[in-house]
């Protein structure tokens, strides 16, 4: 039973949950792929009637790709281009932080990898066939929309048909997309595959849909199955760690369908109409910009399962970093203020510890006399615990307790653009990234070893005891390439793991001495 495990299997339990994390969070919920070319892209839509584009876009009449662009656009912290086929063909951030390894900026959209912000497939096999080889006219050549919204009109002659799409930008990545058909024909469009940035191996990759209940559904790379549809949605967004392309519909009008292309990665289309609007945006998903542009949008911050958890952590951290006005800082005192409010708990399961190592030496007295009895152990143990008023849950509760305010932490640490760039000191010049000296991993693995040292243990197994002394090495080495930010969280929790121990320790051995001080004067 539970309540028998001596303290330090406890702790090793709890430890092994952490660890498990990490491990389980690496080869189950983080793709190893990088983005592919998806040149071939086959779409299919089971819900939909057979002669559906995306049942009949193959091979062989996919999108014809061209670099040859008829429009730039000018935001305020992005340029972009529209291509022959009226599609976002690229989407370059300004910012000096959106820099690639080999220092340049960050391109979120390749014509590459299909399908492309705002690209139209009929139904019509025949009819999509002849859109893939029109090129659309455009009005003006320009679009300055550094300073507030500019329009741009693109029209495409398809012999008995005319599309023509309004696209209307505005400084910070978002825009709103008219669709207009002279007559009426079955299509979709598409938001456009995920940002074109390399797969890291921390957060998931995918598209997130809000469906019209409020509840969101989010199809990995990887794990949709086949073919789905989500009608009346009111959010679509493919995305990674940091970036996202998405529709949104106040009106909750979305009539998405979900695919998968050759390599298992989700594309999203939304069924378009005769007279179609829709509002989209292409960026990072910075939590200031997705507000400003409509509050909905912020759930395209997806932490997990403990999103609930983690946004009022990223509030809580952003209103700190609006005072204190450096994240690195922010975050050592969002660190101690999670810290404070959980020093009742915390003190309860160190006071437990203490009582329990006293106890040791008499639970291995019980054991020894009643080997073979667990009955009579179990009894014997409860009644000693009872006596000296020791929780043999009290030492391993907490730790679990405050798992899921770490996991929520390391997800809002993770996902956080607004770290990417953002120095804290001297040789951390990017939070969002690793130390690049380690100094941080080395420091979080010696106040490990410290709080290991001062924490009450009684170990009578020689591997636990070995198992124990290799802890701090084994999550420095899990920590070396984590972010910065995250690390110095981690750091800076064991520092006031340590004083609050050493705290307890004193207070414990005062109570100590006191009683034994009144003991020795009731013999006397």
């Amino acid at each position: 039973m539970f309540d028998q495990l001596s303290t330090q299997k406890r702790l090793l339990i709890a430890t092994a949950i952490s660890i498990l994390f990490f491990i389980a969070y690496d080869y189950f919920f983080i793709p190893k792929q990088q983005i592919a070319d998806i040149n071939t892209t086959t779409t299919t839509a089971s819900n939909a009637p057979k002669t559906d584009a995306a049942n009949d876009i193959t091979k062989e009449n996919a999108p014809i790709f061209t670099s040859k662009s008829i429009v730039s656009i000018k935001g305020k912290t992005y340029n972009a281009t529209i291509d022959e086929l009226g599609r976002i063909s690229t989407f370059v951030l300004d910012e000096a932080k959106f820099k690639n390894e080999s220092g340049e900026q960050i391109s979120l959209i390749s014509p590459k990898n299909s399908p492309l912000p705002l690209e139209v497939r009929f139904s019509d096999k025949a009819l999509n066939d002849a859109a893939f080889k029109t090129n659309y006219v455009a009005n003006i050549s320009e679009v300055d929309a550094a300073n507030g919204a500019a329009s741009v009109t693109l029209t495409q002659n398809l012999n008995d048909l005319i599309l023509t799409k309004t696209i209307t930008f505005y400084p910070l990545g978002s825009y709103d997309v008219k669709v207009e058909l002279s007559k009426n024909e079955d299509y979709f469009i598409t938001p456009g595959f995920r940002p074109d940035v390399i797969a890291d191996g921390y957060t998931v990759h995918g598209t997130l849909v809000r469906k019209a209940d409020g509840s969101l559904d989010i199809l990995e790379d990887g794990d949709i199955k086949g073919d789905e549809r989500i009608p009346g949605a009111d959010i679509v967004a493919s995305s990674d760690r940091y970036y996202t392309t998405l529709f949104f519909e106040t009106n909750k009008t979305l009539d998405v369908y979900m695919q998968k292309d050759a390599k298992d990665n989700t594309i999203a289309f939304v069924r378009g109409t005769q007279n179609f609007s829709a509002k989209g945006y292409i960026g990072p998903k910075d939590h200031k910009i997705l507000k400003s542009i409509d509050p909905n949008l912020i759930d395209v911050i997806e932490y997990g399962w403990f999103t609930f958890i983690a946004k009022p952590m990223f509030l809580l951290l952003s209103w700190l970093h609006t005072y204190i006005g450096n994240w690195g800082w922010a975050i050592v005192a969002m660190t101690l203020i999670i810290r404070i409010v959980l020093f009742p708990l915390t003190y309860k399961g160190m006071v437990s510890m203490n009582k329990l190592k006293d106890l040791a030496p008499k639970m291995k007295e019980i054991q020894t006399k009643y080997k073979g009895d667990p009955q009579k152990i179990n009894a014997h143990v409860m009644e000693l615990y009872r006596k000296n008023g020791a929780n043999p849950m009290g030492g391993c509760l907490p730790i679990l307790l405050q798992i899921p305010i770490f996991f929520a932490i390391y997800r809002v640490l993770l996902n956080a653009i607004e770290l990417k760039g953002a120095e804290w000191i001297l040789w951390v010049k990017d939070l969002a990234i690793m130390d690049p000296y380690f100094v941080l991993p080395v420091l979080m693995g010696v106040t490990m070893f410290v709080q290991q040292k001062i924490t009450p243990t009684n170990f009578t197994d020689p591997m636990q005891e070995k198992i124990m002394k290799f802890l701090p090495l084994i999550f420095t080495f899990f920590f070396v390439t984590f972010p910065a930010g995250l690390t110095l969280y981690w750091f800076i929790n064991n520092l006031c793991s340590v004083v609050q121990q050493v705290f307890v320790n004193k207070i414990f051995k005062k109570h100590k001495e006191q009683a034994a001080l009144e003991k020795h004067h009731e013999n006397n």
